[in-house]
């Protein structure tokens, strides 16, 4: 994006509202399990957009009207699944073709229907990873050693998770753990925060970006106060893609984050089995 259209952006106006409702259909959908209000807010905000653009939408700069149907897309094509987390083949067949088409649909309708190219993946957009960015990769582990154990052993969530009691369906939890850590990365980080970007300040997309990503974390499992948690990741998250521009670099901090929650889950769910890893002992 060029100086010149990043110092256009706003960090409020009139386009925050269409934008906010679109954001909103996410806890609709993944927390409060309505739908018919998801559907509502997400035609008020795609149709407020059009008001407000009206005969710019067709023109070649970003509008606010196809970026916001793209994550509308995206997040229609995510709800029409239920988000609990489950280990068996048709699960994890619903899981990926909708996951995988909530990234694939809005790329394909941006690149071919639009042809504006507005998502992207740069998987190494940033160049060689610095300093920091290897002691953040080390931070990631010990703070998720010393936090998720807590949060899902005490908090009880763990249980919002299948037993995992043998081989199979744990290397499937591990399959299945890495390969939604991946996807959000791909849509609420390259997908909804990118789009969201080409219209409001970066704090603002950020925070925006977050309500959709932590609502989704939600319906998978991540409850009691697991906002607590999931709140700074989604804002970090952003942040670092920011400084990085790497998809690679955020995911990889996801997977590290992600195999603590394996761990954690094995551990939650057979006890005694790893309990010398873990400070906290299984339940």
């Amino acid at each position: 994006m060029a100086r010149g259209a990043l110092d256009r952006r706003a960090v409020a106006g009139a386009g925050i509202v269409p934008a906010l409702l679109v954001c909103l259909a996410a806890p609709a959908f993944f927390v409060l399990e309505l739908a018919p209000l998801g559907w509502a807010l997400l035609a008020l905000g795609v149709a407020a957009a059009f008001a407000l653009e009206r005969r710019k939408v067709a023109a070649s700069a970003p509008s606010l009207t196809r970026d916001l149907s793209l994550i509308a897309v995206g997040m229609l094509i995510v709800s029409v699944i239920p988000l609990k987390a489950e280990l068996d083949n048709g699960a994890m067949v619903r899981f990926t073709l909708a996951l995988g088409g909530a990234v694939a649909v809005p790329y394909l309708i941006s690149r071919f229907v639009y042809r504006d190219h507005a998502v992207r993946f740069p998987w190494r957009g940033g160049g060689r990873w610095k300093t920091w960015q290897w002691v953040w990769l080390g931070a990631v582990l010990v703070l998720g050693w010393l936090i998720l154990p807590f949060y899902f052993i005490t908090s009880g969530v763990y249980a919002n998770w299948p037993l995992v009691d043998t081989p199979d369906l744990i290397a499937r939890l591990f399959v299945g753990v890495g390969a939604v850590g991946i996807w959000d990365e791909l849509f609420f980080i390259c997908t909804c925060f990118a789009l969201l970007r080409r219209h409001f300040a970066d704090g603002t997309a950020n925070v925006l970006q977050a309500i959709v990503f932590v609502s989704f974390l939600w319906e998978l499992g991540y409850r009691a106060w697991g906002p607590v948690l999931t709140i700074p990741f989604a804002l970090l998250q952003a942040a670092i893609f920011l400084r990085t521009r790497s998809l690679a670099y955020v995911v990889t901090v996801h997977l590290l984050f992600d195999a603590v929650v394996f761990g954690v889950l094995v551990h939650a769910h057979n006890p005694g089995l790893v309990d010398v890893l873990f400070l906290v002992p299984s339940p």
